[in-house]
């Protein structure tokens, strides 16, 4: 068996080196992290749930016509993605007052924001990701200005989007946090959204009971995150009730493509956000 080349590993993520050129398979790891892996534990299952849970999103986009990576999910733990170059830039869609930019604002945590607000981080580990302008953004060379119109145009549709998924199943899209690449299409570069959409990487919430179900259960040590997920995939569909005698893995059904799905096997033990 040929031995796949690592392209990149991050603090969730592994990229290898993809079947076909301009391809990379994207492998999700167990890995919960915060504060710049000031927090780190395996959380067993954790990769499992974000490969599907993201594979269901970016299929919906596709689907309605929001330009991103995703072409297949591979297997449990794998997606087949387009190749981008990735911007330095993490691009936050804030809905509801919640993590930094209370601390930043002085806001109190659940208050509903005047409208939706779009923040910029540069995309730097060892300066906490610090929070940037679009002055910034262009004068560091990071994305021109009309890449910049291009990203948020496609976060103001992700978030109509994401809002009205979660609203469907009785969850409140808080924030989330989105990264765009650069796809060359037709000898022409567009930007696409990339990375993964996940409990990981959004806050979510229940409408009735503001139960968190994402990954400050993680950050605020309030325990129970692989059971807040897999809640989110159970109201997506994407799960069966779990048997007792079945371990602790998750039980995915089949997805739309209609490959049968089974009990999660053990992968490898192997995401980065400060806690915005």
């Amino acid at each position: 068996m040929k031995k796949r080349r690592r392209i990149y590993e991050g603090k969730a993520k592994i990229l290898y080196e993809g079947p076909e050129p301009g391809t990379l398979v994207q492998f999700f790891k167990d890995d919960a992290t915060a504060y710049n892996k000031k927090m780190h534990e395996i959380m067993d299952g954790k990769g499992v749930l974000n490969n599907r849970i993201s594979e269901h999103i970016f299929k919906q986009m596709n689907r309605i016509g929001i330009p991103n990576h995703f072409i297949k999910r591979l297997n449990m733990r794998e997606q087949l993605i387009k190749e981008v170059e990735i911007i330095p830039v993490e691009v936050v869609v804030r809905n509801i007052a919640a993590g930094t930019i209370c601390d930043r604002l002085g806001l109190t945590e659940g208050e509903v924001l005047p409208r939706s607000i779009i923040e910029f981080f540069y995309k730097k580990d060892e300066l906490n990701d610090p929070l940037v302008s679009e002055e910034h953004v262009t004068a560091f060379g990071w994305a021109s200005p009309q890449e910049i119109d291009d990203m948020m145009a496609l976060a103001i549709r992700v978030n109509d989007f994401l809002s009205g998924l979660f609203l469907g199943i009785g969850v409140q899209l808080v924030d989330f946090k989105l990264e765009f690449g650069r796809h060359v299409e037709d000898d022409m570069v567009r930007i696409i959204v990339a990375d993964e959409i996940s409990p990981d990487s959004c806050r979510l919430w229940d409408i009735n009971t503001r139960e968190k179900m994402d990954k400050d259960r993680f950050r605020k040590s309030l325990g129970g995150m692989i059971e807040a997920y897999r809640e989110i995939a159970t109201r997506l569909g994407l799960m069966q009730e779990m048997e007792p005698t079945r371990g602790s893995g998750p039980v995915l059904v089949a997805s739309n493509d209609g490959k049968n799905v089974g009990k999660q096997e053990s992968g490898d033990k192997e995401n980065g956000d400060k806690g915005k």
